[in-house]
């Protein structure tokens, strides 16, 4: 019998990298495990995980939302409702019936797109935030917003020169799926001098050089609010975008999973690409992303989220249909999650002034933060920070001097991995380098994200740290 090696499996999987949880990550989690043993001999007593946008991670303080667990405790146990009558609101207790009336016992399996119910709730929210209809038929929930991301891309890749335009610095979900799928990834650049603004004139030329290189773009992702950046287009590039993608026949793939995560909501709201498409009456083919993992939700272990498709023929949905009928069906607790995030509580009804406060807590605490993390990353040596509008993250540039980078390179690291390495080394804090999300050649970053607690504790770390590097290898 012949062994099972890495030769003998699919070739493309040896391409696929995934920063966020990577060498990092798992270094970090060794450490972790190195501070449960008496006289670990480590110069601190916890491991900050920055490296991922986890909100109720041990270690971080995103709570829960009470209307959110309280509705999924009485569907995954309906006898709590008459064995602890006092303990759950009467709209808790009606939301439950009403689920449970639809769907019956969460233990089994839904309709292969979601539970019909919970896609007319979905279609309503959509409704609501563009002032333009939604067909439950034309969404589909999914285990978070990834699965989505990864079928579109899949169904999309037709061959081995089909590319995906994405811009750079981006979420290496794209990538990963990417090489997963034997696509092209087709990077476009983001300025970060303005803000990690979106220029139509660079996708432009990167379309433009793609098919010189005789690559095949099929679609355009977009990332709104940004991560790892944070940034929010503007309705007018996102008009010119519609447009764009209109001339060269492209599908707009639009992750906004952050529409709730705005810092700064008067002056940089959020309109979704499938508003600015029914308001230009466009025949774009649009693909929308939304999940409960982010925002004030935060419920990333539940795996729920959904897509919206517009502007696909009958034949494409069809397609779409079967393909997530081969997974028989998301999983129920997560549907419920997407239920309850875009059914939240009424004004009026008895769970809403917590559901109120809590919400209100979340935001106020993650602005204050990213403010007063941008802030204070900006005044160390050679470091420059964009203030992000949304999102969870900041991703600072560091400037890192020549002896620096010989140091990286005598230890086999990219520059901005081995600055991290350093950093988790020193403080327990573990972030993930720039080049995990792409930049451009002789820049170098990190992301962390702006949900760890102890603002004064996590960026003094931070800056201790860097000072320290400073006075190590030099400012240049």
């Amino acid at each position: 019998m012949r062994d099972l090696t890495i030769d003998t499996l699919n070739p493309a999987f040896l391409k696929v990298e995934y920063a966020v949880r990577g060498e990092l990550a798992i270094k970090a989690e060794t450490l972790r495990d190195q501070l449960k043993k008496p006289g670990h001999g480590l110069p601190f007593d916890k491991v900050i995980s920055s490296n991922i946008g986890n909100p109720q991670q041990k270690g971080l303080d995103q709570p829960p939302i009470t209307f959110t667990r309280q509705v999924a405790a009485l569907m995954e146990w309906p006898a709590l409702a008459d064995l602890a009558p006092d303990a759950f609101p009467k709209d808790v207790i009606a939301r439950a019936k009403e689920l449970r009336d639809e769907i019956g016992s969460i233990g089994a399996y839904s309709h292969s797109q979601g539970v019909p119910f919970i896609r007319k709730s979905v279609a309503k929210f959509i409704q609501d935030r563009d002032g333009f209809p939604s067909d439950p038929n034309l969404i589909f929930l999914t285990g978070g917003a990834s699965a989505g991301v990864s079928l579109m891309i899949s169904m999309l890749i037709s061959s081995p020169t089909s590319g995906i335009l994405i811009p750079i610095p981006q979420y290496p979900l794209y990538t990963a799926t990417l090489a997963q799928n034997s696509g092209v990834g087709i990077p476009y650049y983001l300025d970060e001098s303005s803000g990690w603004s979106t220029s139509v004139a660079s996708i432009e030329a990167a379309i433009e050089k793609s098919r010189k290189d005789g690559i095949v773009p099929k679609a355009l992702v977009i990332i709104n609010p940004g991560n790892p950046t944070g940034a929010l287009l503007d309705e007018a590039t996102q008009t010119a975008l519609v447009k764009l993608c209109e001339e060269h026949s492209l599908v707009i793939l639009a992750d906004e999973v952050y529409q709730v995560n705005l810092h700064q909501r008067q002056t940089h709201p959020f309109t979704s690409f499938k508003k600015v498409v029914r308001q230009t009456q466009s025949p774009v083919p649009l693909v929308s992303f939304h999940s409960i993992s982010k925002g004030v939700s935060g419920e990333c272990g539940r795996r729920g989220g959904y897509f919206e498709v517009t502007n696909l023929s009958k034949e494409v949905v069809a397609l779409i249909y079967k393909m997530v009928s081969v997974g028989l069906c998301p999983a129920l607790q997560g549907q419920i999650g997407v239920d309850s995030m875009v059914r939240p509580p009424k004004e009026g009804e008895e769970s809403y002034p917590l559901w109120k406060k809590e919400t209100d807590t979340i935001h106020q605490a993650l602005a204050s933060r990213t403010k007063i993390m941008a802030e204070r990353l900006n005044a160390l040596p050679g470091v420059s920070c964009v203030d992000s509008p949304g999102a969870l993250y900041l991703f600072p540039q560091i400037k890192l001097s020549n002896k620096a980078i010989e140091a990286a390179k005598e230890a086999g690291k990219e520059p901005d991995v081995f600055y991290a390495l350093g950093l988790l080394d020193e403080t327990g804090i573990c972030v993930v380098a720039g080049s995990g999300f792409g930049q451009k050649e002789g820049e170098w970053h990190y992301r962390l994200t702006c949900l760890c607690p102890g603002v004064e504790e996590y960026v003094g770390k931070l800056e201790k740290f860097h000072q320290g590097w400073v006075e190590k290898y030099g400012k240049e």
